[in-house]
């Protein structure tokens, strides 16, 4: 659906002085506050479409302008927040989206706060090493480049050095955002309902408190690190991007917090992804929350039957789920993208799904062609591929949950 700037609110258009106070409203409540990640994608999703063009266009009117290289896969990615850009990367963006020029300060400003808040986490503990556990929402990011300032540099190394005789600072792993470990992750049984309420969402990154020391002179250590963890920018909140592959934090089983969407009775859900033509075979990943039982959809490719989503008995120990279906191969063959339908069958509640991953099978081997997060904190990605449900929504919002220890979250079920 076309936009008209003239008629709508807030929205420049190029080669026009905006109205008094317009570039201040624009740059000052929402751009000039923005610190997270997750803030910073939600208005490049509004700035995409503001500009009604396809991605392909997009990358287009980046070739013209002869800056950065602005390909289509990348612009996704960034879209759904599952990559951090470079700031060349989203300055040609804008610009292909026409925001006017004497703005594009502002965004740069706004990357560079958020850029700082993905420094590396500190964690300090008495006793014996430790790491900080994270937790997936998605695919892994990328690792952070290396700040190019010398002196950041040289205090990131400071920091990674060990401290005291107890108490260890550790810097080992390739610097992302992650969610630390919860306590008590796994109540009885007994005291799960059907649907849980989930796990809060701000997915702050949690400073280890520090344990007594024996001298004052570790103390002093102590405060001294806290001193440089502030300047580093290592105690701001998590931005809410995808983190690294999680470890088991206990032999219980593997952690993870994710939001997702479910429909009943007379609904579906619809969403498109990408392949490559030249594959033999696709693979569609879905996660569930298999604590509600027997959930049966039929699945459509572009208008074909490909298949059905099988029941499942309920989980009341480890409640994630991964459930793979193999399509057949005469609807995806030569086909640059896949238009997916899934439409409820039965339940002993509802059809959830949480994520979508694409697996598609180039010269016999296997590999991720596409991922789709569903969920109201991933409307980025629903957007990019045109995900929405039909039918009465029956739940939305996180769960955390883990998954059995033999079946880790990349596994394909």
């Amino acid at each position: 659906m076309s936009v008209d700037p003239r008629a709508a609110k807030n929205v420049l258009v190029a080669g026009e002085r905006p109205e008094p106070g317009l570039e201040e409203e624009q740059t000052g409540s929402g751009l000039e506050s923005v610190t997270r990640h997750e803030e910073l994608v939600r208005l490049l999703a509004e700035q995409f479409a503001r500009a009604d063009a396809s991605l392909r266009e997009l990358q287009a009117r980046a070739d013209r302008a002869d800056g950065a290289r602005l390909p289509r896969a990348t612009c996704a990615d960034m879209l759904a927040g599952r990559r951090f850009p470079k700031k060349a990367v989203m300055v040609a963006f804008l610009r292909a989206c026409q925001v006017p020029e004497q703005q594009v300060p502002a965004w740069e400003r706004a990357w560079e706060r958020v850029r700082l808040a993905r420094l590396p986490t500190m964690v300090v503990q008495d006793g014996p090493a430790c790491s900080v556990q994270q937790y997936p929402a998605s695919d892994p990011p990328d690792e952070l480049e290396e700040p190019d300032d010398p002196d950041v540099r040289g205090l990131l190394r400071v920091l990674s050095k060990p401290i005291g005789t107890n108490t260890t600072f550790h810097a080992d792993e390739p610097i992302r955002p992650g969610r630390p470990a919860e306590p008590d992750p796994f109540p009885p049984p007994d005291r799960w309902p059907g649907r849980t309420a989930g796990a809060d969402r701000n997915r702050t990154v949690v400073i280890a408190a520090f344990a007594s020391l024996a001298t004052g002179a570790a103390l002093g250590a102590l405060a001294a690190v806290a001193v440089l963890g502030v300047l580093a920018g290592a105690w701001i909140p998590e931005l809410g991007t995808p983190a690294a592959k999680p470890k088991p934090e206990t032999p219980l089983g593997w952690k993870l917090v994710d939001d997702g969407r479910a429909f009943g009775p007379g609904g579906s859900s619809r969403f498109t992804v990408t392949v490559d033509p030249a594959n033999t075979g696709v693979r569609l990943i879905r996660r569930l929350d298999a604590g509600i039982g027997r959930q049966h959809a039929a699945i459509t490719v572009n208008g074909s039957p490909a298949g059905s989503w099988q029941p499942l008995p309920a989980a009341h120990d480890y409640r994630w789920r991964n459930q793979s279906v193999d399509l057949p191969p005469s609807v995806s063959a030569g086909r640059h993208s896949l238009t997916v339908v899934n439409t409820f069958i039965s339940s002993d509640l509802d059809f959830n799904e949480f994520s979508y991953v694409v697996r598609q099978k180039l010269n016999g081997v296997w590999s991720t062609a596409d991922t789709l997060d569903v969920g109201p904190e991933h409307t980025a990605s629903e957007a990019v591929h045109d995900y929405h449900l039909t039918g009465r929504q029956t739940f939305s919002g996180p769960q955390d949950f883990a998954y059995p220890p033999n079946h880790p979250p990349d596994s394909d079920g």
